[in-house]
């Protein structure tokens, strides 16, 4: 068995914001040299693939600062201080779609972007959804966007749909239902 593993020699953050912090270390490689390493310390998030009565996914458009565009992505949102994931679940739901589900299903976790963050997120499938009301933070902006399994495959498969954690999700979807039919 190989040990691949690195140890923290020292950490300094160097930026504290109100999601994410920016750490600077140094770390002891496997081989005993020194490098560094800059990460972020993220609280975790969840994310929901709503299905509709109809089987259509409930996803959502939204403009995403960092890149600079739009995005066709699964609800989602960051876990709030000592929240329990799966209730995080269905509040995110509610919040960013108007539903809420009478059946949700942890599916698995991700990491989405593991070279240089600790994000972990809880992916879970809702269902039996019913309408209620959306309750969007004052800084949040999205449209419900419901697609068809097959259009989404087919959004992904021509560069329409691009999250990762979107993409993670609809191949979950899909063995899911493979898997239960």
């Amino acid at each position: 068995m190989s040990n691949l593993k690195e140890s923290k020699i020292s950490s300094r953050k160097i930026f504290s914001g109100k999601l994410i912090n920016l750490f600077f270390d140094k770390v002891k490689l496997p081989n005993g040299k020194t490098s560094t390493r800059e990460w972020i310390d993220h609280p975790g998030a969840v994310c929901i693939i709503p299905i509709l009565p109809n089987g259509n996914i409930c996803f959502i458009r939204q403009f995403r600062y960092g890149p600079g565009k739009e995005f066709i992505e699964i609800p989602a949102g960051k876990l709030d201080q000592g929240e329990d994931p799966l209730e995080c679940a269905h509040r995110e739901l509610q919040e960013e779609t108007g539903y809420k589900s009478n059946k949700i299903t942890f599916l698995t976790n991700i990491y989405p972007a593991i070279g240089f963050s600790n994000e972990k997120m809880w992916m879970y499938l809702a269902e039996e959804l019913q309408l209620s009301n959306k309750k969007l933070d004052e800084d949040e902006f999205l449209e419900v966007s419901p697609l068809s399994i097959e259009q989404a495959m087919d959004f992904i498969y021509q560069g329409e749909i691009t999250d990762v954690k979107t993409i993670i999700g609809i191949f979950w979807l899909e063995k899911f239902l493979s898997d239960n039919n």
